[in-house]
């Protein structure tokens, strides 16, 4: 069975983490609590993980508010209007015109259903989500953390995260992955909650550079 958390337990969830992990502990008493990031679980927010995949959040977002600007709300009826040409005048590469509207099918035919995904344990949905092409183990791993809420993911895909763990945990940065897992395994079950914390310190970091 699969936990959640949610804004009541947030931060009681931080708190018990760093009770846990001295590391973690110092990040919550140098930066405080992480913000509470989370997304609804629409077809909108599956669009912005798919083009947040390798390039920064700010050109994602860009590319999300141009399509707003285009259609109004970002539903999968609308989407599959636009030609690829529209898509790409909204600044989508022709590969994520690709991944999107494959999405998008797959929601209008009911093939996929994002309601259903909230009662599927991670094995389940990580299952379900890549059999839509350009979907892999990030995009899965960002969806369970920041929409569904599942308490106990590492996305191992994530440089941030990974990078901060590191720093934290003083590994070098050539060690693996198989590595890394290893030391992020002493979070669990709240491995969720731990790489809030290791965005936030790396956030936090960034501002000050």
């Amino acid at each position: 069975m699969f936990e959640t958390f949610d804004q009541t337990n947030f931060h009681q969830l931080c708190d018990f983490v760093g009770g846990r992990d001295t590391d973690l502990q110092k990040i919550l008493d140098r930066y405080g609590y992480p913000p509470f990031w989370s997304r609804p679980n629409t077809f909108e927010s599956l669009v912005h993980i798919i083009l947040e995949q390798q390039v920064s959040l700010a050109s994602a977002l860009a590319t999300l508010n141009k399509l707003k600007e285009k259609i109004g709300g970002v539903t999968p009826g609308r989407l599959l209007l636009l030609t690829g040409q529209e898509l790409r005048d909204c600044y989508f590469s022709r590969q994520k015109t690709v991944y999107v509207r494959h999405l998008a099918e797959s929601l209008v035919s009911g093939v996929l259903s994002l309601s259903e995904m909230e009662t599927m344990d991670d094995l389940a949905v990580r299952n379900q989500l890549k059999t839509i092409k350009g979907i892999g183990d990030w995009t899965v791993d960002i969806y369970l953390i920041f929409m569904l809420h599942h308490t106990d993911v590492f996305p191992i895909g994530d440089l941030a995260a990974v990078n901060s763990l590191k720093k934290i945990k003083g590994l070098a940065t050539s060690v693996g992955k198989e590595e890394v897992l290893v030391v992020a395994d002493q979070f669990k079950p709240y491995r969720t909650i731990a790489v809030m914390l290791l965005w936030h310190a790396y956030l936090e970091e960034r501002k000050k550079k």
